[in-house]
């Protein structure tokens, strides 16, 4: 498959895929892809940043690689570690009974971690860095290295490359705050929760069975939802299990009980369902139900 040469063919090309993105995100693919940079994704939990990454390989027909970054995420699990257990073996089955260095630091017995894998793969392949403010700021530190020269360096080997850059999509929460320096490696670019009639529009295609009265319904409710003081607002991902339930119950529309009785499927805090279901929750289904008047 070509890869997309304008914004227009992107946007189409996306939403084949079945993800519903704006202008502006199809811009910043296409320029990230133009100029071989890396594009940074922020935004609130759930409104479909890895979905994004996910959906440009498949656009680009290539391999997706995720890194998913925590607190007290290194090297040995980001990049590269030793065969321990094949070194051994190597040892034990040496005839000469002592193995060099040399022969026991070879390509042949590392493990190869999503970023070494990434930066080395001779196929075209995206690479994901998911959610990295969740990292601790020295892995940030050396992200910054990676980014800037796309090679990693072995001290028993030496630096290693490849024949082509990945395309890379890092993503945050914004969970705190990260360093200029990696954002200046980067194309920004941030998603923010969809107009209701684009979550409907999302709704209706990653969930195709369900009624479009109930489709509008389940949104104007999230949407309301959104409005309130709480806790963990739902994101899209949200919506759409929500969706998905509604439909296996059956429901051509809300109602109050079903609300009441699947609202674990969008509110993941207790504190929130108490909130809703003592105070706003008819207010909102009926607010939900005449939107789709």
């Amino acid at each position: 498959m070509s890869g997309p040469q304008t914004i227009e063919d992107i946007e189409s090309r996306l939403r084949e895929r079945r993800y519903i993105g704006d202008r502006s995100l199809a811009t910043s693919i296409f320029l990230a892809l133009k100029l071989q940079k890396p594009l940074f994704i922020e935004g609130e939990a759930g409104v479909g940043k890895t979905e994004a990454a996910k959906a440009i390989a498949r656009v680009l027909g290539t391999r997706l690689i995720r890194l998913q970054c925590y607190e007290g995420l290194d090297v040995a699990h980001a990049v590269y570690e030793w065969n321990y257990s094949r070194q051994l073996l190597h040892i034990r089955a040496a005839q000469e009974g002592t193995v060099s260095e040399e022969e026991l630091f070879g390509p042949e017995f590392l493990i190869r971690r999503p970023l070494l894998e990434a930066i080395e793969s001779a196929e075209p392949v995206v690479l994901l860095i998911d959610e990295v403010d969740r990292a601790d700021e020295e892995f940030e530190a050396f992200l910054l290295e990676v980014l800037s020269d796309f090679q990693i360096t072995v001290p028993e080997i030496g630096t290693i490359g490849g024949e082509r850059r990945p395309v890379v999509v890092l993503t945050s929460n914004r969970t705190r705050e990260l360093h200029d320096a990696l954002k200046r490696r980067a194309l920004y670019h941030w998603i923010d929760h969809p107009s209701l009639e684009r979550e409907v529009e999302i709704v209706r295609l990653q969930v195709p069975g369900v009624p479009a009265r109930l489709a509008t319904q389940a949104a104007a409710f999230v949407q309301g939802l959104r409005r309130l003081d709480l806790v963990k607002p739902p994101g899209v991902a949200e919506t759409i299990d929500w969706a998905q339930a509604l439909e296996a119950l059956g429901c051509a529309e809300l109602e109050p009980a079903v609300v009441e009785s699947t609202l674990g499927s969008v509110l993941k805090h207790h504190e929130d369902l108490l909130a809703v279901r003592d105070a706003a929750l008819a207010e909102l289904v009926e607010e939900a139900r005449a939107a789709s008047r």
